[in-house]
């Protein structure tokens, strides 16, 4: 590890690429979830990591060496978080020379912690003696080799080079009696010493190459303007000079680090001119061969800013193709912001990646900052040709790009802040300046407009727009955007009531990836989880979890900002339909907490779907609660963006009617669900059009009338059977399936009704499977708490079981604790051992 660590992307980065070592295929996902415009937080990579390490089948040791360089926090948490979840296949080994801050002194109390300190790696006389000699080749006496162990007290650095300062000397006793200090005081000596003692040439080449992270005879020749540089390195791995090589081939080395930073310590105080003259020559030659990070790197050590910002916007095409904001924006902070301010095309790009970062308080200044440069443009006119003295454009191309991609950031910008009518202003503006063969702003633009025609209800119109600018963006080749689309049209399709062409939607989504030989192309994570929610609606509750599950074997890096968020709706939505409300819930309020705004609309929000469950467990007080923190009334003013919370509004009122049987209640919700219908059949929105009746007809049930009910119930089915609706029916319950059996008394639709009669089997099936258990316990357990509990009393470990249950370790924590409070532990043996008290692990 270097100090380069601390920085997280390149931290994992390098993780990944040290697992790769032994299995050459490891971490396709998390090198895909670091390359994404919206990062995941560092423990969702790392969960990436450990799903994948726990399906390798031998056991490995990954070592941290000089991990007392690092002094960022995160770094700190990341390796506890490794800890407290490592797979059994995995050990870890830090190599440091200070206390780590991790939680040593709990690893040390569960015996978790092997530690080897100073004493334990020095060489004892006899290893020291072994390594003068048949290593470093030295015929010294045994005097002189036991008090030249006793001076370095075994270390092993220390004796190293020690022996190479002894080469050639004449007077070996004299030297080792001279020899004293401590160990950093030693290494600086010594190096000292053994600097002294080379051929110009080849200090030169160990001061010069300090510089480089790694080393290659190429790169090294570069740098120290000296040929041979691959003998060179030869040669000081063969004189046990630090070097360590990275590849088989040895291609590629590094000086250990200790012997590096004293390397450039006397670089820098013996040449300080010449080290930023060193990092410019390593810069133009990684630019060379096509090494952009480590080109920007080495131009910013040498700090020469405007070569970094050069080469910045030179790599802005390539960064924007794969989506790399987040590298983007790693290199435009590191520029002097007055530097950036004169480069229009960085300041968009730099707008543009904080957009999609969601740092939405500054896209705007930096918009203006490029705006100011085009107006200055424009104004030279026809008298003067090029630019303004003091403006920098490199890529010309992009520079003539940017009053397009102004608008569409603009344009962006507005619809998230919910500005609608600024939005379709700037998204119009984009579509008159940019050119008719710019597919991907042009196709941008385009889907803009459809998300906001979407926003307002139009449904039938967005879906045209917002299809046609997708296949535009497609045709720029930008297919993980192609793919998001799919999911935005998709949804408008099941709004509209087409199931089959959104599953057709998804499907087409899966075959662009494949198609493009990238089956976890971004967004693939995203479909099966559309995937799994029509599942459910035909009630194949099975085939629901099997797509969330293979969602999840996609990883989180495969989906878009709402990935998290629509899993955990879609997984409850599947415990809903499988009678556990409790866990319902649980999932919904981590929905909730993982939500972020983006440029898709969340019409079905959790919390509206929380008060759903809470109406079927009977809590409608904190229904309620939810409609007045809402401001919802049966009299607003509707549209669709609330639309399916004043569904949900109307479901309330009827449990509320439950309560009181007030004519006003009822009347109240009637009317409601009157104008929702309207409505909906206007804007062409089927899906909630059937909702809309299926409640209504639930209503007449509960006022006895049943010839109106059944009128009503008629018409869902009408609209609901080409498409094949299961479950909107079926989670009506009871009410429901007496209005289905008088279906086919009067002969409705009789081959979907049978159908739907079959749904209403499988749910008395699913409440036999999971009977009410009753226990000694001052609160049972629920059906979820058990399982968990037998989980518990196995030997899988937390994630383990999380991932057996398709949760995530925040709702096992959850489970857990409810369960020690149930039992009156607290832990999980004691918990094992209580249920095997009550015979509750069957």
């Amino acid at each position: 590890m270097d100090e380069g660590d601390s920085d997280s992307t390149r931290f994992l980065s390098h993780l990944v690429a040290a697992l790769q070592s032994i299995e050459d295929n490891f971490g396709g996902g998390a090198v895909s979830a670091l390359k994404s415009p919206q990062p995941l937080s560092t423990e969702s990579i790392l969960t990436i990591l450990l799903n994948e390490i726990s399906a390798l089948p031998y056991k490995f040791v990954l070592v941290l060496d000089d991990y007392h360089v690092i002094d960022t926090r995160w770094i700190d948490d990341a390796c506890n978080f490794l800890l407290e979840h490592l797979p059994p296949q995995m050990h870890l080994v830090i190599a440091t020379r200070e206390n780590p801050q991790l939680s040593l002194g709990r690893l040390r109390a569960r015996s978790h912690l092997t530690e080897l300190r100073d004493t334990d790696l020095r060489f004892t006389p006899g290893e020291a003696a072994a390594f003068l000699s048949q290593v470093m080749e030295l015929g010294l006496t045994a005097d002189e080799m036991t008090a030249l162990e006793t001076r370095t007290e075994g270390w092993i650095a220390g004796l190293q080079l020690a022996a190479l300062t002894m080469q050639g000397r004449k007077d070996i006793p004299a030297f080792i009696r001279e020899f004293a200090g401590d160990n950093r005081y030693i290494m600086d000596y010594l190096v000292e010493e053994v600097l002294q003692r080379q051929p110009d040439p080849i200090r030169s080449f160990l001061l010069q190459t300090s510089i480089l992270d790694r080393l290659h005879g190429p790169l090294c020749e570069a740098v120290t303007t000296q040929e041979e540089g691959i003998a060179r390195l030869q040669f000081l791995e063969r004189g046990n000079f630090f070097v360590v090589p990275l590849d088989d081939r040895r291609q590629w080395y590094r000086y250990h680090h200790l012997f590096a930073e004293v390397l450039y310590a006397h670089l820098r105080s013996d040449q300080p001119d010449q080290v930023a003259a060193l990092h410019r020559r390593a810069s133009i030659w990684y630019e060379q061969h096509d090494l952009a990070d480590d080109a920007i790197r080495h131009a910013l050590a040498a700090e020469d800013f405007a070569r970094a910002a050069d080469l910045v916007e030179l790599a802005i095409p390539a960064l924007r193709r794969s989506r790399q904001e987040t590298a983007m924006l790693k290199w435009l902070k590191a520029l002097p912001d007055e530097l950036v301010r004169y480069r229009p095309v960085l300041s968009v790009w730099y707008a543009g990646a904080l957009l999609a970062g969601g740092k939405l308080d500054v896209v705007e200044d930096r918009l203006r900052d490029a705006e100011q440069w085009l107006e200055t443009t424009s104004d030279l006119g026809e008298r003067q040709q090029g630019h303004p003295a003091n403006m920098v454009v490199v890529d010309e191309e992009e520079f003539r790009r940017l009053p397009g991609l102004i608008a569409v950031y603009r344009a962006g910008l507005a619809l998230v802040q919910g500005d609608v009518t600024a939005a379709t202003k700037y998204a119009r503006q984009a579509l008159d300046l940019v050119p008719v063969n710019d597919h991907l702003p042009r196709g941008a633009a385009t889907a803009l407009l459809g998300l906001i025609l979407w926003r307002n209800g139009d449904l039938e119109e967005a879906r045209r727009m917002f299809a046609g600018g997708i296949a535009s963006v497609q045709l720029a080749g930008a297919i993980s955007d192609a793919i998001n689309g799919s999911i935005a049209l998709a949804e408008i399709r099941i709004a509209q009531g087409r199931l089959r062409e959104a599953k057709y939607i998804y499907e087409r989504g899966l075959q662009l990836a494949a198609e493009h030989g990238e089956p976890d192309q971004r967004g693939t994570a995203d479909i099966y989880v559309g995937m799994s929610e029509l599942c459910r609606e035909y009630d194949d509750l099975e085939a629901a979890t099997r797509n969330l599950l293979r969602s999840k074997e996609h990883g989180e890096h495969t989906g878009f900002p709402q990935f998290r968020y629509r899993w955990r709706v879609a997984m409850a939505r599947i415990r809903e339909a499988e009678g556990d409300l409790n866990d319902a819930l649980d999932l919904l309020c981590e929905a909730e907490s993982l939500y972020v705004d983006d440029f898709f609309l969340n019409v079905r929000p959790a919390a509206a779907l929380k008060a759903r469950v809470r109406v079927k467990q009977g809590r409608l007080g904190e229904a309620l609660d939810w409609a007045r923190e809402q401001g919802l009334s049966a009299m607003d003013d509707l549209c669709y963006l609330r639309e399916f919370e004043h569904i949900t509004l109307a479901r309330v009122i009827l449990a509320q009617y439950k309560s009181d049987r007030a004519d006003r209640t009822m009347l109240e919700a009637v009317g409601l669900l009157e104008r929702l219908l309207q409505a909906a059949e206007e804007g062409g929105r089927t899906g909630s059009a059937i909702e809309i009746l299926v409640v209504q007809a639930i209503a007449y049930h509960m006022q006895g009338d049943i010839p109106a009910a059944l009128l009503l119930l008629k018409r869902a089915l009408t609209l609901a059977e080409p498409e094949g609706y299961v479950r909107i029916f079926a989670d009506e319950g009871l009410p429901m399936e007496v209005l289905i059996k008088a279906a086919v008394k009067e002969g409705i639709s009789p081959n979907y009704v049978q159908r739907l009669l079959t749904a209403f089997g499988k749910e008395e099936g699913r409440m036999i499977a999971k009977p009410v258990i009753h226990e000694p316990l001052s609160e049972p357990l629920s059906e979820r708490e058990r399982v968990v509990l037998r989980l518990l009393g196995t030997d899988l470990s937390g994630p383990d079981i999380a991932r057996q249950l398709m949760v995530s370790l925040n709702t096992l924590r959850t489970h857990t604790k409810h369960i020690y409070v149930k039992l009156e532990v607290n832990n999980r043996r004691a918990a094992v051992r209580r249920a095997e008290e009550l015979d509750l692990l069957k």
